[in-house]
């Protein structure tokens, strides 16, 4: 029967463990009665006061009856209502959710297609501090293996033979995995009701997948060889007049299985981000989300510091045969420990809400089938795609335009300092038996400078730029120093200013590179990357951060944090419900965690929306690959003289023209002047 409008419903409210997205009001329901609610009921209950009372009687469901309700002036009219109805005296509580339920309102949806949570979300420790490095420790992990990966793997490509071209089109492993893996992995993980929570389950299987992939990877001669055994003597028939001959059935079955390898550990890797800055999301609330997202890029920083600097030391010499007899093996071990112990602390500090039902699932959902859950899943991510709210679209376009000109330097960095150093600054007629890991490590030297950078910024940054959603109380200065404290503090800039800078001082470091002809010269341009590098991996996650939790239950303006009475536990909530006896003492104490519910978020759909800027990041990608190869194919189409040692001369390119990385790093700097100019936008909506 259809829903008629003026009859008010009840939702049982035996516990205050279940919240229920909070942008949108709650449904009362009330089939066959008990007693109506008390008064008390009515009050504490929260709701969204940006409605006025909208009946629902387009519907049908069945046997009962639901309305919408909004507007905190309209609930006694309301309740006036329901009392004069035939239903308040048929009212029952509801067993929707099976005695976990929460009071919520929710415009236009019934309990069936509500989601409904248990617990709150927490993390160890007993100071902020140590919260926020729990919480953050895996970006560390991660970071030091996307190092590795990104300062290795290039001159891995081109020491087995392939060309520069090549090795980019290869490289479309990690946009086609942020296209592919972030979005969707966002969406499952969003609508997971795993017991240990949504994200961590999917972090762990994540980073196992990504070991296996790093070991296959960095022993993939001696895999094949275990397989069809000792590589026979190469052939000496030529291939034609140039003289290149073909490989062998080893050779390429390296090639295949290294390719194979590079993509398991970008896709494997790529879920565990998406569910890492989801998880940061969904733990703190509104107006931590920018300190939470510059403690995500300190430890980040941190982890390619060291992961550089490990770079950078002849670990061969210095741990002896053990973990393979390279460079590369021997950090791709590394790398592997630091993820697993970085995400486990991770996964044991922080404690999900658990989610009991998804808000998306339909009253048929569990009888769909696989193919049908997957085409739900894109239709779901194409029709959020299509309705971005305005800054978050603005946020995703900043990022698009900035990532064509971040991708060739992400990528090719390294080893165009390390080309730089071979070509204008290495002694004539050196050698070496580990040519790959001796790149890998001049490069490596540079990014740890431009990684030491880095976290020198994110540490300083953060300080000095002012966040507009923090509203907690502070200690006032002395009268003699009030006036200076205040004139410091209106002249710190915003982190939307800083960011635009960002994009302004990568592209006047990038437009110098192709007269960079010198292994110094060189340096000191990536060195000054690290600053607006910064920025990059802060400012989109921060004003994305926010702009998701006002859509599932944060405010414009964030609340005072409130501190309780009671002694500091080893497990602080982020968020909660206060004791109301002690709200007025304490709203004027700075606490550990937002009291009010409006502004902690559930993060019900920060997958989805970082999934969507992943998009964003990874189609510039794409388009950042394909302008590299169409360089590296007019620039230097053949194979590496430094690196392919074992090619014949001919095959090698030539190195008297500009260098072909040093182009793509210049055209990448004209967008991200066009990503700064994309940036403002945000300051006019």
């Amino acid at each position: 029967m259809k829903r008629k409008p003026g009859i008010l419903s009840l939702v049982s409210s035996r516990s205050q463990e279940l919240r229920e997205s909070s942008n949108a009001p709650l449904w009362w329901k009330g089939p066959q009665g008990t007693e109506i609610l008390r008064d008390s009921d009515y009050e504490d209950t929260p709701y969204d006061d940006n409605h006025d009372i909208d009946y629902d009687d387009e519907d049908e469901d069945g046997k009962e009856e639901y309305i919408t309700i909004s507007e905190r002036e309209h609930l006694e009219y309301i309740k006036d209502e329901y009392e004069k109805s035939d239903y308040s005296r048929q009212k029952q509580a509801s067993t929707e959710l099976n005695g976990h339920s929460h009071l919520f309102f929710g415009v236009g949806r019934t309990p069936e297609t509500m989601a409904s949570w248990s617990g709150q979300p927490s993390v160890k420790g007993s100071t902020e501090t140590s919260r926020m490095m729990l919480l953050t420790s895996a970006s560390l992990g991660i970071a030091f293996t996307w190092g590795v990966e990104m300062t290795y793997c290039t001159p891995y490509l081109l020491s087995l033979g392939l060309t520069k071209g090549q090795a980019s089109i290869i490289w479309l492993a990690g946009p086609l995995s942020g296209l592919i893996v972030q979005p969707v992995i966002g969406v499952v993980s969003d609508q997971s009701t795993a017991k240990w929570g949504r994200r961590r389950p999917f972090m762990v299987v994540g980073s196992i997948l990504v070991v296996f992939g790093l070991v296959a990877l960095s022993f993939t001669r001696e895999i094949v060889t275990a397989m069809l055994g000792e590589e026979s003597t190469r052939s000496k028939i030529p291939l034609g007049l140039g003289g290149a001959t073909p490989p062998t059935a080893h050779r390429k079955l390296v090639i295949t299985l290294a390719v194979f390898a590079l993509y398991l550990v970008d896709f494997a890797i790529n879920a565990v981000m998406s569910c890492n800055r989801s998880l940061l999301v969904d733990t703190l609330p509104l107006e931590k989300q920018q300190d939470g997202a510059a403690w995500a890029s300190r430890m980040a920083a941190f982890g390619h510091l060291v992961g550089y600097a490990a770079g950078a030391i002849d670990l061969v010499t210095l741990l002896g045969p053990g973990m393979g007899d390279t460079q590369f093996k021997k950090l791709c071990i590394v790398a592997s420990i630091s993820l697993l112990s970085t995400v486990g602390i991770t996964c044991w500090a922080v404690t999900e809400r658990v989610l009991l039902k998804s808000a998306l699932d339909g009253p048929n959902s569990a009888n769909d089938g696989a193919i049908a859950k997957l085409v739900k899943i894109f239709r779901q991510i194409w029709s959020t795609l299509l309705t971005l709210p305005p800054r978050i679209q603005a946020i995703c376009w900043a990022v698009f335009w900035g990532w064509i000109g971040w991708f060739p330097f992400v990528i090719y960095s390294s080893t165009w300092v390390g080309e730089t150093y071979f070509r204008y600054d290495a002694p004539k007629g050196a050698s070496s038996s580990d040519v790959v890991g001796e790149m890998g490590r001049i490069g490596s030297y540079a990014l740890t400078t431009y990684s030491a950078m880095t976290v020198l910024a994110s540490t300083i940054l953060p300080l000095l730029v002012r966040s507009p959603y923090n509203d907690t109380f502070t200690k006032r200065p002395p009268a003699s120093i009030a006036r200076f404290v205040e004139i410091i503090d209106k002249s710190r800039p915003d982190l939307l200013t800083v960011w635009t800078f960002g994009h302004v001082m990568f592209a006047c470091s990038m437009f110098m590179a192709p007269f960079a002809n010198s292994f110094k010269f060189a340096t000191i341009l990536v060195t000054l990357c690290g600053i607006p590098w910064t920025v990059v991996t802060w400012a989109p996650s921060a004003f994305l951060g926010v702009e998701v939790n006002k859509l599932t239950g944060g405010s414009a303006k964030a609340t005072p944090n409130r501190r309780m009475s009671n002694p500091v536990p080893a497990s602080i909530p982020l968020g909660g419900l206060l004791d109301a006896n002690n709200e007025k003492a304490s709203r004027l104490e700075q606490g550990r965690g937002s009291s009010d519910p409006a502004a902690v978020s559930t993060g019900e759909l920060s997958g989805i929306y970082f999934g969507i800027l992943n998009i964003y990041t990874t189609l510039p990608q794409l388009l950042g690959n394909l302008l590299s190869a169409v360089v590296f194919a007019v620039l230097e189409p053949g194979k590496s003289p430094e690196l392919a040692t074992d090619a014949h001369p001919s095959e090698h390119h030539s190195t008297d023209g500009p260098n072909a990385i040093a182009v793509t790093l210049f055209i990448g700097a004209i967008f991200a002047l066009i990503s700064a100019v994309a940036t403002r936008r945000l300051a006019r909506l």
